[in-house]
């Protein structure tokens, strides 16, 4: 192969080099590790190693065995076209093509059981649409060593997954503008990029851009064990998903190398820290970038927000480091920057703890109780007659569930925020394949409702629904519902045992939280301490609450059936039911009921007529007709540094943040650390005082607030306050 399918190789450069030579701008600190950086180090690599995070030298070997015979099934297929074309023998011997590992794979964070990211370069007469996706799909479909074979033409990224002896492959093509592929082929050289469409440039810069990242980083060895925990945080905490809005491996990748650009000779351990202490910092949507941006005669579109519209109103900007530069995380929206960078907020004062000897590496990578961090719940159910049905019916469905989120942003002002979730969960007892999907949904913290007011979403969902049967390879049994569940009438296959456990009380901004007494309220926010309020208890609320019924321990939705959607209609009579689970219990449609703690209507009614998913979401109601455009009125305020007129982004005006005055004020926070004995040192406070002066980015009121939901504390359980949705 062309590039070695190794991911172990690349070199760690000498201390003495130019501190300035990685990235665009001078290092935070060139401070290297002490004692107990080293002893924090060593227990941070044995408990990667106690989790299970490597393959064993046997599945290794296995990945290169697969990645050799996949090397030569290309290689006989491009000369199987070549002499079908009735090319030369001289040309049917010389034809060739090559396989390069891009992704986890190439940048040696890969653990066991992952997916190897392939890319098949061929030549110019061997085309992606018939060659690839027929020709090349039927070779494969035919050998006994592949399985669960699916072709995905229309991705933004073309591509082809399967299992090749029990090893799962994408494999993606790229046809470049040459008769014959030399088998050292230098695919990071721009000449590779000439005469192609975007989709091959897309496939090519997979590549491209992890050989770049590895030459831009100080050590590589450092940034892949960085990495490696890093994903696995992010893996843990629920934000590990590109496609559901969150990130995916390359934005991972490019964040941790800009830490390791910044801190030079630091270790993992400090870099993990490191990574925690800027990040909660950062001034979004300032860019992320390993390099400056420059253009290129080629003229394909780069990251520009001068002369890119759409790119002025990307929410966190990571950007590629190769030819063309893009942003690797224009998925991300305003809820789900919200819940990373509350997610980061929680890795930070961890990381604190463990530099204080307060906690241990495992408290970092505690599991996200996101099923006990909101009281509402949007239930997205994907049904399918069999499973090979459900596969791609459910990989269309949940690349579009980030759409739902930025909709329901969109026409509720961004006052209903939501926390998709990216982990699927089965129901087996249903009689058909499903899978099912959840999103939190919560009031913007810090706006209390008006009494009556409501957030409805059927019309939202119904926009959704007609998305969603768009999809060109719907087959009788693909069917989607989407509900709207209260936290206590979850159903039972969300959770590990088959049943819900007793509330821990956690909060998605406190790790910890400790345990309140009867009647108390209980506030925090950020630079305070919390505190407890008395809450009156009424005797006629207190008879009332003793008077309820016992409520289900979860309730699932009892509409889906496995049926098609002919059937479906003639059910329910052209129109699809879709129940609303309200706060106590399950409400009949059509009822109106009212919260007794905030008078705000809980409205369940009729689904819209020829719908097949409603759903209606109490607290306020949209009060202008159609849609609201919160995106466009959130940024039109914001400014993000744009090219130059040479078009080339200036690596000293697009300072990612206070780089001189932090470099001081990290020196005092790590001195201060170290010599610290017990006393509590607040780190967030010393970064940001010296990030203080971004002005460029004027977004302040614009990065998610900081302060956590209040709490009503009953006895041992604290939940969300009723007065916030």
């Amino acid at each position: 192969m062309a590039v070695s399918d190794s991911p172990s190789g690349g070199s760690t450069p000498p201390q003495q080099e130019q501190a300035n030579k990685y990235g665009f701008t001078k290092p935070l600190s060139l401070a290297g590790p002490i004692g107990t950086d080293l002893q924090r180090n060593s227990e941070l690599e044995k408990f990667l190693l106690d989790s299970g995070l490597y393959e064993s030298s046997e599945e290794a070997a296995a990945r290169k065995e697969v990645l050799h015979r996949l090397d030569q099934i290309v290689k006989n297929w491009v000369k199987q076209l070549t002499r079908q074309r009735g090319y030369t023998d001289q040309m049917v011997e010389d034809a060739n093509a090559v396989i390069f590992t891009f992704g986890s794979y190439r940048l040696g964070v890969h653990g066991p059981g992952v997916d190897i990211d392939t890319l098949c370069i061929g030549p110019s007469y061997v085309n992606r649409e018939e060659d690839f996706f027929i020709i090349l799909h039927n070779i494969l479909a035919e050998m006994e060593e592949v399985s669960e074979l699916q072709p995905v033409p229309d991705a933004h990224v073309p591509v082809m997954k399967f299992k090749f002896q029990g090893i799962s492959i994408d494999l993606l093509y790229a046809s470049i503008s040459l008769f014959v592929v030399p088998e050292d082929l230098d695919i990071s050289h721009g000449s590779v990029l000439y005469d192609v469409d975007e989709p091959t440039v897309r496939s090519l810069n997979g590549c491209r851009v992890a050989d770049q990242i590895l030459k831009l980083v100080p050590n590589v060895e450092h940034f892949r064990s960085t990495l490696r925990c890093l994903k696995f945080w992010a893996k843990r905490r629920g934000v590990y998903s590109n496609v559901t809005g969150f990130l995916g491996g390359v934005n991972w990748a490019i964040l941790v190398a800009r830490i390791c650009q910044l801190y030079p000779n630091a270790i993992p351990s400090m870099l993990v820290s490191r990574f925690f202490r800027v990040y909660t910092q950062w001034r979004w949507p300032n860019p992320v970038m390993l390099c400056s941006i420059e253009e290129n005669e080629l003229g394909f579109p780069i990251w520009d927000p001068r002369r890119n519209p759409r790119d002025r109103f990307h929410t966190m900007p990571i950007i590629t480091p190769a030819y063309p530069c893009m942003n690797s995380s224009y998925n991300v929206s305003a809820s789900t920057l919200r819940v990373m960078m509350e997610q980061f907020r929680y890795g930070n004062r961890i990381c604190d703890e463990i530099e204080l000897n307060k906690a241990q590496w495992s408290a970092l990578f505690q599991p996200y109780v996101f099923f006990e961090a909101y009281k509402n719940y949007l239930q997205v159910d994907i049904i399918a007659s069999d499973a090979d049905d459900l596969l791609a019916w459910r990989g269309w469905v949940e690349s579009r569930l980030r759409l739902l989120t930025l909709k329901i942003e969109r026409d509720t002002n961004g006052m209903l925020q939501c926390h998709p979730y990216p982990h699927e969960y089965i129901d087996t007892s249903k009689p058909c394949a499903h899978s099912a999907f959840f999103m939190g949904l919560q009031r913007k913290e810090g706006v209390r409702g008006q009494e009556g007011q409501q957030f409805d979403i059927r019309g939202t969902v119904e926009e959704f629904r007609q998305e969603i049967n768009m999809y060109i390879y719907w087959k009788p049994g693909m069917e989607i519902f989407v509900s709207h569940v209260r936290r206590k009438q979850l159903p039972a296959f969300v959770f590990p045992d088959g049943y819900k456990r007793s509330r821990i009380p956690r909060h998605i901004n406190h790790p910890a939280e400790k345990t309140c007494d009867d009647a108390t309220k209980c506030y925090s926010g950020p630079g305070s301490s919390e505190r407890c309020i008395k809450r009156k208890n009424y005797p006629e609320t207190m008879d009332k609450q003793l008077d309820k019924p016992d409520k289900r321990a979860s309730i699932s939705p009892q509409r889906l059936e496995c049926v098609s959607p002919e059937s479906f209609a003639s059910k329910s009579g052209g129109t699809a039911q879709v129940s609303i689970e309200c706060i106590e219990e399950v409400r009949l449609a059509g009822s109106i009921t009212k919260d007794a703690n905030n008078n705000n209507e809980i409205k369940s009614s009729d689904a819209l007529p020829g719908s097949g998913l409603s759903t209606e979401v109490a607290d306020m109601q949209i009060s202008e007709p159609g849609f609201v455009d919160i995106t466009h009125d959130m940024l039109k305020s914001r400014s993000v540094e744009v090219p130059n007129e040479n078009g080339v982004v200036n690596g000293h005006k697009a300072r990612d943040l206070a780089l001189d005055c932090l470099e001081s004020e990290e020196t005092e926070s790590t001195n201060r650390l170290s010599n610290n004995e017990g006393g509590d040192i607040d780190m967030d406070q010393q970064v940001d005082k010296a990030c203080n002066f971004i002005t460029r980015a004027e977004c302040s009121d614009y990065v998610p607030n900081a302060s956590s939901q209040n709490l009503n504390c009953e006895g041992d359980i604290c939940v969300a306050d009723p007065d916030q949705f």
